[in-house]
Parts: structure tokens; sequence; C-alpha cells
């Protein structure tokens, strides 16, 4: 594609060339016909050069948290023989991460490699795919400009906020704590429970060699070591309750299941995440926090069949905590029914609007459904937090003493 400036040469030069036809000199003729051709041959050089120019991407960071600041490096190597003229350099970005970045190099010195870098700062969730990589590759008079595609893409992952919930792994949570209290299985003799594969923060000593050489994993046996505690954690992502993705109640709700799961991760519990269309799916804690990056609202209705698929993953020694707005007297005795299968059971309630924000009458009526739920489900067995979407989960957390949840570890 011709430049600006090539556009121009290729104008004289054609200019020339007719006034010399016209006047009839020869030399002028081919001077003319010389310079219109300039661009042409320019074109040419440029793209012989064209897959001579290898780039890579670096990151800080792949996995970050809202409003933290990520450097994106560019490393473009220069494998020609001939130092490169200007080169334009563009990253396409997503939308929400603002306009793709244009960077400039004067020049890379042959079989040499430059470096450039830029920063995002991305303020919401999500996963955002960086690239791909375009450069404008130009002749050294910028007649002409060709434009070269790196396939080579690559992924930021923006969890959602996690707040800091006040914790330690000495609290009761039912006949055993996560990692931290061991669970004598039954057994006869030399034969063990089960197996599972091996996780970071394992005792080394519990490998189970004979089926390390026979699958080629790591595997843990399960007969003295400490069997995790469950928790289940169910989000309601219908968009009647929470309203809509990136919506400040919807977010709020992520937050918090975020939150909560992480410090159940932390004191040992192994988890499994829920939502109003699907089914509980066991996660490490790096699996939960992807799938809450990528979680979207629903378009499901009735919170009734979501709790009945998770009555079947009921236990005793197993917690469950429901992040949901708070329900209708329906949903209620439904949450309710589930809830009688588990051991320990929280219920973080968020407000779908700040009560504050709503006229006197919505305002009273939100309230007292929230008052509600709050009452019946104490009464069943509940701990239950009530949350506004403006307010933070961690003063509402740790400043509960009357008692502090059961979940608070």
């Amino acid at each position: 594609m011709p430049s600006g400036r090539g556009v121009v040469v290729f104008a004289a030069g054609a200019a020339m060339w007719f006034t010399a036809r016209l006047i009839g000199s020869s030399g002028l003729t081919v001077i003319g016909f010389g310079i219109a051709a300039l661009p042409f041959l320019a074109a040419v050089y440029a793209k012989r050069g064209r897959y001579r120019l290898a780039a890579r991407r670096h990151m800080s960071d792949v996995r970050v948290a809202p409003g933290t600041k990520v450097t994106v490096e560019l490393e473009i190597d220069n494998r020609s023989s001939a130092t490169t003229s200007f080169l334009l350099f563009e990253d396409r970005l997503p939308a929400t991460l603002g306009r793709a970045a244009r960077l400039v190099l004067t020049g890379i010195p042959a079989h040499n490699s430059q470096t450039v870098r830029y920063t995002l700062v991305p303020q919401a969730r999500g996963r955002y795919p960086i690239g791909p990589l375009s450069v404008d590759v130009s002749d050294p008079f910028a007649l002409t400009r060709i434009r070269i595609e790196f396939d080579e893409r690559d992924e930021l992952l923006v969890t959602p906020v996690i707040e800091d919930l006040i914790g330690t792994a000495s609290s009761a949570f039912g006949p055993n704590v996560g990692l931290s209290r061991a669970r004598n299985l039954f057994r006869t003799g030399e034969e063990f429970y089960t197996m599972r594969q091996y996780q970071q923060g394992d005792d080394l000593r519990r490998l189970h060699w004979p089926s390390v050489a026979r699958t080629g994993e790591l595997m843990i046996r399960q007969d003295e070591s400490s069997r995790r505690s469950g928790a289940l954690l169910f989000l309601d992502t219908r968009m009647g309750g929470l309203g809509q993705t990136f919506s400040t109640a919807f977010e709020k709700a992520v937050s918090a299941a975020a939150s909560v799961g992480i410090l159940m991760s932390k004191g040992g519990f192994s988890l499994r995440l829920a939502t109003a269309d699907s089914p509980p799916v066991p996660l490490t804690e790096e699996g939960f926090l992807d799938s809450l990056t990528a979680v979207q609202h629903s378009s499901v209705r009735s919170l009734g069949p979501a709790l009945t698929r998770l009555r079947s993953a009921a236990g005793a020694d197993s917690t469950f905590i429901c992040v949901s707005a708070p329900p209708v007297a329906s949903e209620l005795s439904s949450l309710i029914r589930t809830g009688a299968g588990f051991g320990p059971k929280l219920a973080i309630l968020i407000y779908p609007a700040d009560p504050d924000s709503l006229p006197p009458q919505r305002q009273a009526q939100l309230e007292g459904r929230a008052s509600a739920a709050r009452l019946s489900l104490s009464r069943s067995g509940w701990d239950v937090i009530v949350c506004p979407p403006s307010a933070r989960l961690k003063d509402l957390w740790n400043s509960s003493r009357e008692p502090r949840p059961a979940l608070s570890v």
C-alpha cells in the first residue's frame, strides 16, 4: 500500500513523464518514468523483508485484580541483513481496555532486536484477549507501507475483587477442618482408603509410588492423611435477582463469592462452585477464580431447579455458602430444604440496589424481604449477612460478633 509520500512521488513522476512526451524530451521521459516507478520498487523492497521480522509479547502478569497495572513488553527481532526504517506497531486490545496500543521504532539494526513497552490498567473482571500484533513496514524513503500480522495472542485474566476476610484455621467446620484436621478412615491391614492427585502443599511422604510409576502422575494415599472438608458455594446468577453482568449488585455478589471461596480454600477446604444454570463442579483455587472471572448473568427465572441439583451434592460434613439476593417466600422455603442436608451454612444476601437510593415504599418492601429471610434462615441454623452493593463485605464480616459467622476461618 503506498504511503502519502509515495502517492505524491508517483504523481510527480507521471506528470514529468507526460510533460516530457509533450515536449519530446527523451531524457526527461526516462527520468519521469523512473520517478513514477520508485513507489513500486519500494514496495518490492519492503515485501522482500516481510518474513524477516519476529515478534514476542511478554506480560508482567497474566492474572491480576482490577485496578492492577500490567506492563506489556513487545520484543521485535530484525532477522534481515539491513537496518529497518520506521516501524509502526499496533497491538489490538478489547474496547473495555481502551484503544489499540500504537508504538513507533525508528529502526532496528541488522540481526538485532529492540523492545517497546506499554501499560494497561483493567478496571473490571473478565478475560481479555491481547493481540494480534501488526507491524507497518516501510522502505527507507517511506514511499510504501506493508502491514505484517503476527497471529500470536495472549489472554489477560482480571479476577473479581477479593476482600480480605478475617479468619483462622482453628474454627469448627463440622467433623474436620480442611487440611488442618486428620480424619481416620476405616481400613484393614495395609489397605488404604483411596488415592488422589498431588496438590501443592501435600506431604511428599504420602506419595504412592506404584501408582506414580503406572500413571506417570503424582498420587497421594488417603489412608492416614487428612481428608479435605468440602465447601459448596452457590452463586445466584439470575438476571432477575441481582441484575445483569457488571451491574453493581451482580459484581458485589461475584466479589463476595470469590472472597469467601478463597478464605475457605486457604483454610484447606476443597471447593465446588454452582450457579443458577450450572451444577456443582469441583475446582482448584485457581480454577475457582477463573470460573468467577468469566461468570455471566443467566436468563433462568426460577431458583428451584438449581437448588434441586444442589441436594444431590449435600453432606453433613460439607459447608454450604449461598450468595444471592434476598429470596422471596417460595424461594426461601426451597433454600431452607436444600440447606438441611449440609453442615454449616452461610447466606450472603446482596441487595439488588442500595435501599437508601430507593423510594420509601420500595425500600421498605426490600428491607422487609431481607429481614424475613434473615429470620427464617437463622431459625434454620444458617448464619446470615445482608450486604448493600455499596458496602464492603469485609466490614460486615469482620465486625460480626453476635456471633461471628460460622464460616469465618
